[in-house]
């Protein structure tokens, strides 16, 4: 099963005097709020590192993805889509490739969110590291940390798609219902929870999500994407130290993840 893993940050160069100010200063006003910060050592704009180590706010990446890999922000993003085009998000996978239709008409802000963070390359060498059978589910989105830990991109965005209502036990009863070929944003169980992780439906037992309909849909893949989720999910096997209760036979890595605009 899945083991939690960290990538090397490498970082070159020497900030300014005014660089190192700026950055103590924020170090200082956000570490009391216990918001983490690394900041580049670099003050150029070019930066070849796999990840840009710098906590940035969300502004909207180049849709050629040429923008610095980033995986940490400190707002979520603007409106960077435009709802009357189509966008069609393209998983490449090691099982085979995933193509999804976004919902930029119920679901805009969820997939505008999905959209920006896909160009600043963070799901790109993923994994999809929980496997749940039983609900028909295959989740990802977890840079930091390849697991339902991940702390996420560093904010939450709103719900949309409908009404949701707050239930007494703390959880969220939303408008939405599952079948199999949908890609849902995960959630904890409060109110305005998304963040970057999602997950695919594979078969119809994801309908068992119907009593909460609190995860938000926001597109979905064709009959060739389908079939490759669930060979993915044939290759589930059962293992008691797993979190999950089990995992997949080999590791199922997204190595990229880009979107087509028509």
């Amino acid at each position: 099963m899945v083991k939690k893993t960290r990538r090397t940050i490498q970082n070159s160069g020497n900030h300014s005097n005014k660089t190192r100010i700026i950055a103590a200063l924020l170090v200082f006003v956000l570490l009391g709020s216990g918001i983490a910060l690394v900041f580049s050592n670099s003050d150029s704009d070019e930066n070849n590192n796999e990840f840009s180590s710098n906590v940035v706010a969300t502004n909207c990446p180049k849709n050629d993805k040429s923008s610095p890999r980033t995986i940490d922000f400190i707002r979520r993003p603007p409106r960077c889509i435009e709802t009357n085009e189509t966008h069609t998000a393209v998983f490449d996978t090691t099982e085979g490739e995933i193509r999804v239709l976004l919902d930029t008409s119920l679901t805009p802000n969820t997939t505008n969110n999905f959209v920006v963070l896909t160009n600043y390359g963070y799901y790109d060498n993923t994994l999809l590291f929980r496997l749940d059978p039983s609900i028909g589910i295959i989740q990802g989105g977890s840079p930091h940390t390849n697991d339902w830990s991940d702390p996420g991109p560093g904010y939450t965005i709103s719900d949309e798609g409908g009404l949701f209502l707050p239930l007494n036990n703390g959880g969220v009863k939303g408008p939405f219902t599952y079948s199999p070929g949908q890609l849902i944003m995960a959630r904890s169980s409060g109110l305005n929870s998304s963040g970057a992780q999602f997950f695919f439906s594979t078969g119809e037992e994801v309908s068992l999500l119907d009593t909460q309909g609190s995860y938000i849909v926001f597109g979905e893949t064709d009959d060739q994407g389908l079939s490759v989720l669930k060979k993915m999910m044939n290759l589930y096997e059962k293992d008691e130290n797993s979190p999950y209760g089990g995992g997949p036979k080999r590791q199922l890595l997204i190595r990229s993840v880009t979107i087509e605009i028509e």
